[in-house]
């Protein structure tokens, strides 16, 4: 949560779905996994790595075994520490392995719902416009592009990593997430980029203001490019966070322990690479794993059973003493009921059960393929009455008020107590933005009856109607974006020759 003295976590944990012999059996089974079934690892120099490490491989199969007694070594070299920087220092965060609660943007839509009610494809404006939008949420602390523009000079089919990370970087002061492009190349462009505003490669690594969100395949499959990234950002000391995103009943088994049990062998696995060749390089446990829904056969990212999949997937990274990220967005295609139901439950549970990290938090529908303004906004409400519920009810002597109850005694007038001025101040009651809680006749008079929804769009245009903050200078924004483009160029030059 963002405050006057910086970023402040809020405090989840309350409710842990797995008790400590449930963990323990998962733990079991995936170190069965690990030694008897084992990881398909596409690159042929990590495959060797890992041999050298004590593991047994199959090259021409492509598979590598990890009996226990290396894996349990190389998992407690990760750090349970983990510093998110922001290019200002307001925003640093330091992510560990206790219950702390921390909030991502909303992430890489290639759809836009506008306020007027159109779907369309997303553009460099809806980037720009949507970015300077999530800047006034007090409750989303790290960045993410919310949406992939299709109107770039790279055509329609190109995911421009290296443009959204020119943009984060002079448009946004939070630590931010970025795509590395599937190359080692990737990282070395953003580092150039990073170093314009840092100063030096140097200072970007001593305390770096991105972390790279590096994909492995569901099920137990480590795809070349991801490791070109794993092995590329170890070498940096740049963080990572390492995700899965399975498919309950698709590419993982139908149940929830299953899923569970998959997303922790197949991200552990890859933990236990980054340490056999960069020792306490920085990773995340990261998860947007979810059931694949019987009625329509599609991914349901917010479905009471994916909630559960996150909730579990949380304690299993703390067993590990590692940070976890993880969650998913609402299904609905509108900032209707249903998103409301689908994201109270969905960002209670995770922060009930300790994700470090809600990824994909704001202004996302469609599971991912739709962005949209007000729910900016509407996200932004209610994460702030989750996060009132997280923090209970505080009691002592005085919170409880017999000097209050002494002052009024009989009458139905503590509003003039003393007491109540006190607590007014305080943080006792969460003051909503978008709630309305008139009458009908105070709602139709100030509104004229405009519903949540219309009343987001009303903030949305007159938080846009003021000019936009600028973070760089336009020397070095010249410079960053100069990189980018030609990044870009040879990024999908890379791609095509590698066939990623």
């Amino acid at each position: 949560m963002i405050t006057e003295k910086g970023i402040v976590p809020v405090k989840g944990g309350q409710y842990k779905v797995l008790s400590d012999d449930k963990m323990e059996l998962i733990h079991k089974s995936t170190v069965d996994i690990l030694e008897n079934i084992g990881i398909k690892n596409l690159h042929s120099e990590a495959r060797q790595l890992m041999e050298s490490c004590g593991c047994i491989v199959d090259h021409d199969a492509q598979i590598v075994k990890i009996p226990e007694n290396v894996f349990l070594k190389y998992i407690k070299m990760a750090p349970n520490k983990v510093g998110l920087y922001g290019i200002d220092t307001k925003y640093d965060i330091m992510l560990d392995d206790s219950d702390d609660v921390y909030v991502m943007s909303g992430a890489g839509s290639i759809n836009v719902l506008d306020m007027d009610g159109n779907l369309r494809p997303s553009t460099m404006k809806d980037l720009e416009d949507l970015t300077r939008l999530k800047l006034n949420l007090e409750n989303m602390d790290i960045e993410h592009f919310l949406v992939i523009p299709l109107d770039t000079e790279f055509g329609p089919n190109i995911q421009g990593e290296m443009l959204a990370f020119a943009h984060n970087i002079t448009n946004n002061r939070r630590n931010f997430y970025t795509l590395v492009g599937g190359c080692r190349e990737g990282l070395k462009f953003q580092l150039e980029m990073a170093s314009v505003i840092a100063g030096s490669v140097e200072n970007v690594c001593k305390k770096p203001f991105f972390v790279a969100g590096l994909c492995v395949i569901s099920p137990l499959t480590h795809p070349h490019g991801f490791v070109e990234e794993l092995l590329e950002c170890g070498k940096y000391t740049i963080p990572v966070y390492i995700e899965t995103d399975g498919n309950a009943g698709g590419t993982t088994p139908y149940t929830i322990a299953g899923a569970i049990t998959e997303n922790n062998a197949n991200i552990m696995a890859a933990v236990a690479l980054s340490q056999m060749a960069n020792p306490g390089a920085p990773c995340i446990y990261a998860s947007s794993t979810g059931i694949l829904d019987m009625q329509s056969m599609n991914f349901a990212g917010n479905a009471p059973e994916s909630t559960l999949i996150q909730m579990g997937s949380a304690q299993m990274a703390h067993y590990y003493h590692i940070p976890y990220y993880g969650s998913c967005t609402t299904d609905s295609k509108l900032p209707d009921a249903q998103m409301g139901y689908e994201s109270m439950e969905h960002f209670l549970g995770c922060a009930m059960a300790g994700v470090n990290i809600i990824h994909v938090a704001i202004g996302n529908l469609a599971m991912m393929g739709i962005a949209n303004y007000e729910q900016c906004l509407m996200d932004n409400e209610i994460l702030g009455a989750a996060f009132r519920l997280l923090r209970g009810i505080e009691v002592s002597e005085e919170s409880i008020g017999l000097d209050a109850f002494r002052e009024i005694k009989h009458r139905s007038d503590f509003l003039s107590s003393v007491h109540t001025l006190k607590y007014c101040r305080s943080q006792e009651r969460w003051l909503p933005k978008l709630t309305d809680r008139n009458t009908w006749g105070q709602w139709m008079n100030l509104t004229g009856g405009k519903d949540m929804r219309e009343r987001a769009k009303d903030m949305v245009k007159d938080i846009l109607s003021k000019p936009a903050p600028e973070f760089v200078v336009e020397s070095d924004r010249k410079a960053v974006w100069e990189i980018a483009r030609a990044a870009q160029y040879e990024i999908e030059r890379i791609k095509k020759i590698k066939k990623y």
